[in-house]
């Protein structure tokens, strides 16, 4: 493994007890043996018999005419009543594909197989293999198993939002879709008030009110307790800056608003230092003046990047780096990168990367494709296939391509929309790392930048499919990072509004019942067409077939 995650991976393995060889189990007992033996001779016996009283019970029964009688009605069927019988056979097993085909794009399965799962199995006793103890292997793995999944489906805050009112809103005024869904906003709620409020606000009355105010789901109640807040108190930095980040429908206001948000939050963070000793409580408003001045800042930088003072953005992100290293979390090195790379300083972007693209520190698609973009610089403007399928690739080429498939592994979505072969929306507040949601984030700042170099589009065009050679199928294993999560697909859809497509990788395969009803509802309907066009010829099939196959007796 060549990520942080294979480490992981050996230490959960060296940690965890030796797991069972599969296909083999302790040897059976001799009285287990003959149980088994003496069961499966009884439902033969069982078959036997039931064989025999049916041919003993065959006069009184009058199987014999029975049968005659249904002969002779079936005889006498007339064509109309084929077309009948496979047209409704066709038109039941149509609505039961639509319903298979609509509840498997809605859940990922088949819902005649979750049922036969869910209530047949039992009944035919399916589940005593699948039962196991509370600390059996099996079920300590599917409980590790889990725990991985939820860790690696974690929503992260996107390090490059846009302003909700400067950004979000315009385009919501423009094109009247809503670019952010409830779940997002809501997770951005939670943000807030973990970053921007702490047990001390009642001390504060002005905190008080924005502690109301960043629960409010209404924006224009929001705005209101704001208003508010900076009423009882005008140096309230939060209520700054979320007027900044929603009343403002230009960068140049957002900016403002959050130049006055830090200069009080400057003042509060003074008065918080020198009172940081006296308890826990104000310790804990050390940490959140801290959290709400990190903030302000970084956002300022951010306005400072839109309005085209890239360098003085630079300088804001890289004395931030260097004030909270701890918080190294806010992944504001995403940030610096962008910028660098707006200037075309690549070798301060490579100095960036050099301290975060480590084995230890948790990957993204911004460090996985920046990488790729500096190697695949050195070559591009030179690079052609036909050139290079005859001499071969020369060694940057070749360390090029590698980085390419590396980062195409990492989030395979991110192509696609550096090529344009999607469009683009607006990226969402939180992202799901080697998501779609991801890959948005990503292709809507940097696409630029990849354009700015010849040829690397052209490049990444040639060379991204081949990665999904070199990833083993199915995916239970990965190639340099761990295998796609099942959870990627579901935390998507709800971080995406429902007018984009969602991307999806490794895309799910049809369940069998979905084929089954398809063809199932083609014959039938066939078979119909060709009654009703053809009454004699398959009337005649129908009662061959039927001769053919006479029955007992």
């Amino acid at each position: 493994m060549a990520d942080s995650d294979g480490l992981g991976e050996a230490a959960i393995a060296a940690a965890s007890p030796p797991a069972p060889v599969p296909g083999l189990s302790p040897p059976l007992g001799w009285r287990e043996r003959l149980r088994a033996g003496l069961a499966g001779i009884g439902a033969s016996l069982w078959f036997v018999a039931g064989l025999g009283l049916l041919y003993a019970l065959r006069v009184p029964l009058r199987l014999c005419d029975n049968l005659a009688a249904v002969t002779v009605f079936l005889n006498s069927l007339t064509p109309r009543f084929y077309v009948a019988l496979t047209g409704t056979s066709s038109l039941i097993s149509g609505l039961i594909f639509i319903f298979e085909w609509w509840y498997f794009h809605k859940h990922g399965t088949s819902f005649i197989e979750q049922v036969s799962v869910s209530h047949l199995r039992p009944l035919m006793g399916g589940t005593e293999s699948s039962i196991s103890e509370p600390g059996s292997p099996s079920n300590n793995r599917e409980s590790e198993t889990s725990r991985q999944n939820l860790s690696e489906c974690k929503v992260w805050r996107n390090p490059l939002n846009l302003f909700r009112g400067a950004e979000y809103r315009r385009y919501t005024w423009v094109t009247g879709k809503e670019p952010l869904t409830y779940y997002d906003m809501n997770l951005s709620a939670q943000d807030h008030q973990t970053f921007f409020t702490c047990d001390t606000d009642f001390l504060r009355p002005s905190d008080t009110v924005m502690q109301k105010a960043w629960r409010e789901r209404n924006p224009p109640a929001r705005i209101k307790a704001a208003y508010q807040a900076l009423e009882l108190n005008n140096d309230c930095a939060t209520a700054y800056v979320l007027l900044a980040e929603e009343e403002a429908t230009t960068i140049v206001d957002a900016e403002r608003l959050f130049k006055q948000a830090l200069k009080a939050g400057e003042t509060i963070y003074k008065r918080s230092q020198q009172c940081q000793h006296q308890s826990p409580q104000h310790e804990a408003q050390l940490r959140r003046d801290t959290n709400v001045l990190v903030y302000i800042k970084r956002r300022l930088a951010m306005c400072a990047r839109k309005l085209g003072r890239i360098r003085e953005a630079v300088k804001i992100m890289r004395d931030l780096m260097k004030e909270c290293p701890p918080l190294t979390m806010l992944n504001i090195h995403e940030n610096l990168l962008e910028s660098l790379l707006e200037l075309q300083a690549y070798a301060d972007v490579q100095a960036v990367l050099a301290k975060y693209d480590d084995i230890s520190l948790p990957k993204s698609a911004a460090i996985c494709y920046t990488a790729a973009l500096l190697k695949t610089r050195t070559v591009s403007d030179k690079f052609s296939p036909e050139t290079a399928s005859r001499r071969g690739l020369s060694t940057a080429e070749i360390n090029a391509v590698e980085a390419i498939h590396r980062a195409v592994e990492f989030n395979p979505h991110v192509p696609k929309y550096l090529l344009e072969m999607k469009s683009l929306i607006l990226p969402p507040e939180h992202i799901l790392k080697r998501g779609d949601s991801e890959a948005i984030a990503y292709a809507f700042f940097h696409l630029q930048h990849w354009k700015r170099i010849e040829g690397a589009l052209n490049l990444l065009q040639c060379t991204w499919e081949g990665t999904f050679r070199m990833i083993p199928y199915p995916l239970e294993k990965g190639h340099l990072f761990y295998p796609y999560p099942s959870c990627t697909e579901t935390a998507d859809r709800e971080l995406l509004p429902p007018f984009h497509h969602v991307s999806v990788y490794p895309k799910k395969e049809i369940p069998f019942f979905i084929h089954f009803t398809a063809g199932l509802c083609s014959s039938t309907a066939m078979i119909a067409f060709l009654t009703h066009q053809f009454p004699e010829i398959m009337g005649v099939f129908a009662k061959a077939e039927h001769y053919h196959h006479p029955g007992p007796c």
